[in-house]
């Protein structure tokens, strides 16, 4: 197949579905992974088709949503260890908020495992995934079915979740800077995520580096109400996602990247293993992980030293007059 044939039928697929995978593109064009990404990189210039982290979807990401069938084949190694690094931060007998999306849908399936769990969604997906889970609480919110994401929007699903307050709330979305925050492209489901992160003492937001610096129509989470960002390490070569990473280290945001060998780094102003960004080009969640606090400088008892010189003093003082009751014996 010649490379305009190829490329006409990438768009074709593109189009017919709103993304695909490059996977999915090879196999389908009967080429390497490697041919195909150059022909959507050239589709891409011409302003056919949007690169993304293991896909392409139509332009216009502004305003363009794509559906769950086509989210869920992009990114699915990022997506699960992204889920299994944030189920860490879930603990026993919590009470959390679960989002819709692929990535939270993830989540939603290791959380099955954790006892004595409450989880508040509006994710058909999400419940679902802990339909079956013996010690694990689902509650569902009201709301009007959306059907391209499985979610519950509307004014029912919102005031559903007047009153509530929980622990931790996870969410995702379809892009993430440093100066917006989290974003999403349709208004309704943005809508019932700023009734999550209002009902959240923490908000966690999980999103794969290909939506670190994409910016979407409606904001979600403002940069300054982010806890912590869960995330994948980006190539050597995306200068983009690693920029963004430093920016929202710098307001504070707690960054937590999955590793390649299965371990994660974590960063983030007053967060474990943080450090500053001034005179360091390198992405700060690049480095070791502690989820322990580091310890503090050790303190002094008042007053410790000098008891203890005073004991000392006291007891050659002691034996002092011992030895002169002696003496004073023998004398007489």
């Amino acid at each position: 197949m010649f490379a305009a044939e190829r490329r006409q039928l990438i768009l074709e697929m593109v189009r017919a579905n709103g993304a695909v995978s490059l996977r999915e593109l090879a196999r389908v064009v009967q080429t390497s992974e490697v041919t195909v990404r150059r022909d959507v990189r050239a589709l891409e210039a011409e302003g056919l088709l949007d690169r993304r982290h293991g896909g392409a979807v139509l332009p216009g990401g502004f305003t363009r949503e794509s559906g769950f069938p086509q989210k869920s084949h992009l990114a699915t190694a990022e997506k699960t260890a992204i889920a299994d690094l944030a189920a860490g931060f879930v603990e026993e007998g919590e009470a959390i908020v679960v989002g819709a999306g692929t990535t939270t849908q993830e989540l939603a399936r290791r959380l099955a495992r954790v006892p004595g769990l409450t989880v508040v969604t509006n994710s058909l997906l999400v419940a679902q995934a802990l339909a079956h889970a013996n010690r694990v609480e689902v509650v569902m919110t009201g709301g009007t079915l959306r059907g391209s994401n499985y979610a519950l929007v509307g004014s029912g699903a919102e005031q559903s979740l007047q009153g509530l307050r929980v622990s931790k709330a996870f969410l995702s979305g379809s892009g993430l800077t440093a100066e917006r925050g989290l974003s999403t492209s349709n208004m309704l489901s943005a809508s019932v995520d700023r009734a999550l992160v209002q009902a959240a003492a923490e908000v966690v937001v999980l999103a794969d580096h290909s939506k670190l610096g994409t910016d979407t129509m409606f904001q979600t989470v403002p940069t300054d109400v982010i806890t912590r960002l869960v995330t994948d390490e980006p190539p050597a070569h995306d200068d983009r996602a690693a920029t963004e990473l430093q920016a929202l280290a710098d307001q504070g945001v707690q960054i937590a990247v999955t590793g390649a060998s299965g371990g994660a780094t974590t960063t983030g102003p007053g967060g474990p293993g943080a450090s500053g960004a001034s005179g360091n080009d390198a992405v700060p969640a690049r480095q070791q992980r502690r989820d322990v606090p580091l310890p503090g400088p050790r303190r002094q008892v008042p007053g410790a030293a000098t008891g203890l010189r005073s004991a000392t003093a006291l007891g050659e003082q002691n034996a002092g007059a011992e030895r002169a009751r002696v003496a004073d014996l023998r004398r007489r």
